[in-house]
This record gives C-alpha cells, sequence and structure tokens, in this order.
C-alpha cells in the first residue's frame, strides 16, 4: 500500500483535518489505549501535523513535530499514531520516516528526541533512536525518552 503525507502547521490545517487528526488520537490513545487523559494539551498549535492518507485519502496515520525548546531541548515528534485498520501494512514505518526527514528540513543538523510507548521502543530503536535516562510511568502507561542523532 502506498501512503502520502501532507506536514502542515497548525494554523494551515482545515476544520475538518484538526477534527480528523484529533478523533484519530482520541479513538487509539484514549479508547483503544483506556488512558483517558487530555490529548489537547495546549502544543499543537504551535506544532507541525503530519497527515498519513491511503490511496483512498483515508486519514490512517498521524504525528506532531514539536519545536525545540517548546517541550525539549531538541525538537520532537510525537502523538505518533495509526489507525488500527492500517497497521501491519507500513503506514507506521512510512510516517515515522516522513516524520524524521520533515524535522531534519526544519530543524537541520539537531538531534530528535520523543518519548516512546516502551512496546515501541524497538520500533523506533529501528529508526536510530536510543533509550536516554530511566523508564517513567506517563497515563499509566511505560515510556522511555529515546533520541536520535
Amino acid at each position: 500500500m502506498t501512503y502520502s503525507f501532507d506536514w502542515l502547521p497548525f494554523d494551515r490545517l482545515s476544520g475538518r483535518e484538526v477534527h480528523d487528526v484529533l478523533q484519530l488520537r482520541q479513538r487509539v490513545f484514549v479508547v483503544e489505549q483506556t488512558c483517558p487523559f487530555l490529548d489537547a494539551d495546549g502544543l499543537d498549535p504551535k506544532c507541525w501535523h503530519g497527515l498519513g492518507r491511503d490511496e483512498a485519502g483515508l486519514l490512517v496515520a498521524t504525528a506532531r513535530l514539536v519545536p525545540p525548546g517548546l517541550k525539549y531541548e531538541e525538537p520532537a515528534i510525537g502523538r505518533v499514531v495509526t489507525a488500527p485498520e492500517a497497521r501491519r501494512t507500513g503506514a507506521g514505518r512510512a510516517l515515522m520516516s516522513s516524520a524524521i526527514q520533515q524535522v531534519q528540513r526544519l530543524f537541520p543538523g539537531q538531534h530528535i528526541r520523543l518519548g516512546a510507548q516502551r512496546y515501541l521502543e524497538t520500533f523506533y530503536g529501528s529508526f536510530g533512536f536510543r533509550p536516554v535516562g530511566e523508564p517513567y510511568d506517563e497515563d499509566g502507561i511505560d515510556h522511555i525518552e529515546m533520541l536520535r542523532g
């Protein structure tokens, strides 16, 4: 399957795109992972957002790029999510490859940080991220910070 990605600052997202991104994030992070948390944490308006669409134009993957100095010293990739029906099709790998390329374009020469759910540590490791620091609990889910670069 082929996926296309658009990376836009929040102010350039349409109302429909904002809705679709938030719906996908809530569908996975809140409902599927049974983790009630405030997804709209105030950072979205300052971030770039990736919209990964399948061949039919449906949003199946999304992530946000957090500029350096906003959450971490480095730019960060966060809110990485793939729709359940698109898993094991390459959508997640395509999303991460596209996100890394976009961070490198926007913030050249900088390391990239992410807070990974522990069960995805090997997945992110395959993109050159390595664990830094100690594991921590975030909203009842084990996480580890990872750094690339």
